[in-house]
């Protein structure tokens, strides 16, 4: 059955001398594994679009069950930019990467939705850093283990928030502080406002490197104490904020 699909490359690996095996995350039929046969060869039509960040119409000879076969893809977006930057690469293919493990636990087409509106404000020039802490921040709902950002974790108070916990799980107020690291208000309420935001209508992003910081160690520590997922590009990205 031939197939036409919208989708992503979230995944290739080598096969045999001059192929690849790749996977799509799609709009609407989930992570669809494919062959492409005789990419690697210069003069083959695939020879360029079956790459990591490749998001466009997949024309596919379709299987149920095992790997489609890649026929042509209609490319509808090439991320020029992202593409001519090693830190915008690096984020999005972390990003990628997070989608495809996120799916895999909790398959929502939303995230697909949230995948392609991230890549596409990196594209455009926003901050990179603070768009791939929104997505990760939307990707803990469908892994099921999403902050509370609503109300203070141990006694429900709106009011007199203090801080934002990893390991208690959110907000905490000022009665209910123990000896955990007090945090901006600002950090506060932006992770809040992030984790609610619709990605496709950022118009503005104005954060600093301080509140960037707070923002990534939260992240990051939660999803280390709750997800379960490891990811490489992820240990890239922390090794190339160092050089």
């Amino acid at each position: 059955m031939i197939k036409k699909v919208e989708g992503i490359v979230v995944s290739e690996i080598d096969y045999k001398e001059s192929s690849k095996i790749i996977n799509i995350l799609t709009k609407d039929d989930g992570i669809i594994g494919l062959i492409a046969t005789g990419t690697k060869k210069i003069k083959n039509s695939l020879n360029g679009v079956t790459s990591k960040l490749t998001y466009g119409f997949f024309h596919l000879s379709y299987k149920e069950n095992g790997l489609s076969r890649l026929i042509e893809v209609d490319v509808i977006d090439k991320f020029k930019n992202i593409r001519k930057d090693i830190s915008l690469m690096s984020y999005s293919v972390y990003l990628l990467e997070l989608a495809d493990k996120v799916y895999k636990q909790g398959s929502n087409n939303e995230i697909y939705d949230n995948l392609i509106a991230s890549l596409k404000k990196i594209d455009e020039g926003y901050d990179y850093k603070v768009i791939a802490n929104i997505f990760e921040l939307k990707m803990l709902e469908y892994l099921g283990i999403k902050p509370n950002f609503d109300e203070c974790v141990n006694c429900g108070s709106k009011v007199d928030i203090v801080t934002v916990s990893s390991y208690r799980g959110g907000y905490l107020c000022k009665d209910c502080l123990h000896n955990e690291k007090i945090v901006s208000m600002k950090t506060i309420k932006l992770l809040r406002l992030f984790h609610y935001v619709d990605i496709s209508k950022i118009s503005k992003l104005d954060v600093t490197d301080e509140i960037k910081k707070e923002l990534s160690e939260f992240i990051y520590d939660y999803y280390d104490r709750y997800s379960g997922i490891y990811l490489k590009s992820r240990e890239f990205l922390e090794n190339l904020e160092k050089i």
